[in-house]
């Protein structure tokens, strides 16, 4: 679908969101006429998916780490996320669309102005997706070794983003002093956890073993990766897994480790309750990179994640009021995993 409106697009004085949302929930308004459009909402967007297709609409949200605040920045967003997704998932990241406003009337890629911007996304299976996969079991013995295989590719291609510990050790430092702010300022949602006594492992070895993190960064490790390699954004659709929604809005967040990155979807797998799913795809992903890191090193990286992880949806909460309790339980089963993954941690 050809884009028609500017390349640049200015900002013009926006239809309100709920006028927006309707006409892109309406089925008349997509080309192949779906005989229904199904939304589904997630923390940043609103993805609707009609027929064949589906198109992801940005929130006009403004936090610390992210601005989507403005017509041109949710164009360019959107920009982003097909630019960096295509190469992990091929053919599945159609372009760019701009909803448009003419005589009073809103048309997707209409010749009217642009009034906001979606991503145009072919639809994918959603019982291949590997969360579900794992969820029911279904999972086939090629499935994690061609993950491992694919993620291995792409880091190589990626190239070294931090060569000095010092950078290394500032980057981590900084998420350790976020996810303790964050969690400091949400504890009334989490109560009884030990929350400090968690930090306060995590941040002593990173300080004790900060050797370990200088080794990585000088063996070119740390690189631009995904951002969010979790197994709802994999899919089995050929025997070439697709990997999707590659973290577009804060380029900082894709920079880590290639073994933290690896040890995200081990953590994300043990979070499902298939931890044995997330042991195997390490074990192909070393062979596959020739990676080799200290087990103490893959336990802090889990233990970081499943903070992180856990932080972010007790903010979902607080930002929700009543309509996020649904998050909480997810929350508090990712700290107990990270309380699990610090006790790992050596002295």
């Amino acid at each position: 679908m050809p884009s028609s409106a500017a390349e640049r697009p200015r900002d013009p004085v926006e239809p309100s969101l709920a006028a927006r949302l309707t006409v892109l929930r309406d089925p008349a308004t997509y080309p192949d006429r779906p005989v229904r459009v199904r939304v589904v909402e997630t923390h940043l967007a609103w993805v609707f998916l009609s027929g064949r297709y589906a198109y992801k609409l940005k929130k006009p949200l403004r936090r610390p780490y992210l601005d989507f605040s403005t017509v041109a920045a949710r164009a360019h967003y959107c920009r982003e996320e097909v630019r960096l997704n295509r190469p992990l998932a091929p053919g599945v990241y159609l372009g760019v669309v701009p909803l448009t406003a003419a005589g009073g009337r809103l048309t997707l890629d209409g010749d009217g102005e642009a009034v906001d911007w979606l991503v145009w996304m072919r639809r994918l299976p959603r019982p291949l997706m590997l969360d579900r996969l794992l969820r029911e079991s279904r999972l086939a013995t090629w499935m994690l070794p061609a993950l491992a295989a694919k993620m291995a590719a792409f880091h190589r291609a990626c190239p070294p983003v931090l060569d000095d510990g010092e950078g290394c050790l500032r980057h981590y430092r900084n998420w350790l002093d976020e996810n303790e702010r964050g969690l400091m300022a949400l504890r009334d949602l989490w109560g009884g956890w030990d929350c400090r006594r968690l930090l306060a492992r995590q941040r002593a070895f990173l300080e004790r073993y900060r050797d370990l993190l200088d080794q990585r960064a000088r063996a070119g490790c740390i690189v631009e990766g995904h951002g969010d390699l979790r197994p709802e954004h994999v899919c089995f659709e050929t025997r070439m897994p697709l990997i999707f929604d590659r973290l577009e809005f804060n380029r900082g967040f894709r920079i880590l480790d290639r073994g933290d990155e690896a040890a995200y979807l081990a953590l994300e797998c043990a979070w499902l309750g298939c931890a044995e799913a997330g042991e195997i795809f390490l074990e192909h992903y070393r062979r596959h990179s020739g990676d080799d890191w200290p087990p103490p090193l893959l336990a802090f990286y889990a233990a970081y994640r499943a903070t992180l992880r856990g932080r972010l949806l007790l903010t979902r909460v607080r930002e929700e009021g009543e309509g996020g309790r649904r998050w909480l339980w997810r929350a508090w089963r990712y700290l107990a995993l990270a309380a699990r993954y610090s006790r790992e941690l050596p002295d």
